[in-house]
């Protein structure tokens, strides 16, 4: 086996990535060797190629991208038995300490000392990727590979939808992007009566459409407050979703949500959102969840039963499918809003 290997990474301060050529992986005892199938560009790369502000302060340079993938288990360390050679495999890429007093009541999803593969350690935009043993998640072979490769984002959206009752509920989705079009998927699957959907890009509103909302309406061209509470005999909607980060939206969601509805809030905006806490929260009695992540281990089973029982179609998300080295093109179309989730391949696309 080489010694090297290509790797798409952020070498220094400033926009851009760059492809290189990276050592492979030395594994410890506890950890697995895979080597990447398949990997999926998110909107934290975005960031991370833009070099926002938030990227400045969190990112350290060299470090490989990729935290959404699938892949086949290349070498295991000589303390893991839960895994073999030849095993096809995804992984949580949140790693979490096992001893903070989160993860001591069975909250490792927040775990006060988280680290994240991807982020804050070499990630799966390689040929290769170490992950700890305790983190791999083997795929059912029932499980498309290009499924397998996203269920990062689609545990994000999981753990959104199914935060609290959701069967013949209506929901507000407030951003389609990825993981907003994923929860449209999710919440019909598991029974919700009427999915809204609001997004002012009209590609993500044709997608929503695609994934099953609805409703799709654009907030910048219409009153979506008013038409929610219109369709729902002036109630509002039993849980807002809530997947922009957008101040607007957010505030838009709280309005159009019923009186004892529940927020979940997954977005993350870049500025301090102002709210009618009276109005919109605590004369509604509003229950508001701030949701991180996935939950460690439960997500992963609940989307693994949807997609093995195959109520999960998330085909429209899919388009282009690159090799890695052609990084470039997919970051720009994935940062003007014209696709769902593309596809790198490191190790050579697929026939």
């Amino acid at each position: 086996m080489a010694a090297t290997m290509k790797a798409l990474r952020k070498m220094n301060a400033g926009r851009g990535l760059s492809f290189e050529s990276a050592p492979v992986p030395v594994i410890g005892a506890a950890d697995v060797l895979v080597r990447v199938k398949t990997a999926s560009i998110c909107g934290t790369d975005l960031h991370i190629y833009g070099w926002d502000r938030w990227s400045q302060g969190r990112i350290k340079p060299p470090v490989t991208l990729g935290h959404e993938f699938c892949g086949v288990v290349e070498r295991v360390g000589q303390e893991v038995t839960a895994v073999e050679s030849g095993d096809f495999v995804s992984a949580e890429m949140h790693v979490n300490c096992g001893h903070c007093h989160q993860c001591r009541l069975g909250e490792a999803h927040i775990c006060q000392n988280l680290r994240i593969i991807g982020i804050d350690q070499d990630g799966a935009f390689a040929e290769f990727v170490k992950i700890p043993a305790s983190n791999i998640w083997k795929l059912d072979p029932a499980i498309p590979e290009h499924y397998g490769a996203i269920l990062d984002p689609l545990g994000n959206a999981v753990h959104t939808v199914l935060a609290g009752p959701i069967a013949g509920q209506t929901v507000l989705v407030t951003g389609c992007g990825p993981i907003g079009l994923m929860s449209i998927a999710v919440a019909k699957a598991c029974g919700s009566s009427t999915v809204f959907a609001t997004e002012t890009n009209e590609n993500r509103r044709a997608m929503a459409k695609k994934m099953g909302a609805d409703v799709v309406l654009n907030p910048a061209a219409e009153d979506a407050v008013a038409r929610i509470l219109a369709d729902t005999n002036g109630t509002g909607v039993d849980a807002l979703l809530e997947m922009s980060g957008n101040p607007t939206a957010i505030q838009q969601g709280f309005k159009a949500l019923r009186a004892g509805g529940r927020a979940s809030l997954l977005g993350i905006p870049t500025e301090n959102v102002p709210l009618d806490l009276v109005n919109d929260v605590i004369f509604k009695g509003a229950t508001v969840q701030g949701i991180y992540g996935r939950r460690m281990y439960g997500t992963w089973v609940q989307m693994t039963a949807l997609l093995k029982a195959g109520r999960l179609n998330l085909e429209p998300l899919f388009g282009e499918r690159e090799p890695l080295e052609k990084f470039e093109n997919a970051f720009l179309k994935l940062q003007g809003g014209l696709a769902g989730k593309i596809l790198l391949y490191p190790n050579g696309m697929p026939r």
